[in-house]
């Protein structure tokens, strides 16, 4: 067997698996506990497009100053959101803390 001949031909399978693949990125939305509602529907259109592309989402919530002794604000925005993406979204990650920030991570749901 001759060595050359099949090392060009696993770079060519290596070539044709890595073209077929699809790459998923995770899109970061950025509100604060203090989000209005009309601001929220603007995010969620924009996280409702990043959905239909066939991304993740990552939804963050920043606390700063006295916001962070009222985490529960966060997790009201957060819920706020899911109900908006509900048709479109699962919830791949739910809502954790990780200093002053709280994020979840949304999937594209088939």
């Amino acid at each position: 067997m001759d060595f050359g001949k099949f090392k060009y031909q696993q770079s060519k399978k290596a070539q044709i698996a890595k073209k077929k693949q699809k790459i998923i990125l995770v899109k970061e939305i950025k509100v604060r506990p203090k989000t209005d509602t009309h601001d929220l529907e603007v995010k969620a259109k924009h996280a409702r497009r990043f959905l239909s592309e066939g991304n993740k989402i990552k939804v963050t919530v920043r606390f700063r100053g006295r916001e962070f002794a009222h985490t529960d604000r966060g997790h009201i925005v957060l819920n706020k959101l899911l109900e908006m993406l509900e048709d479109v979204a699962t919830v791949e990650a739910h809502p954790k803390m990780e200093g002053r920030i709280m994020f979840m991570v949304l999937a594209p749901s088939n």
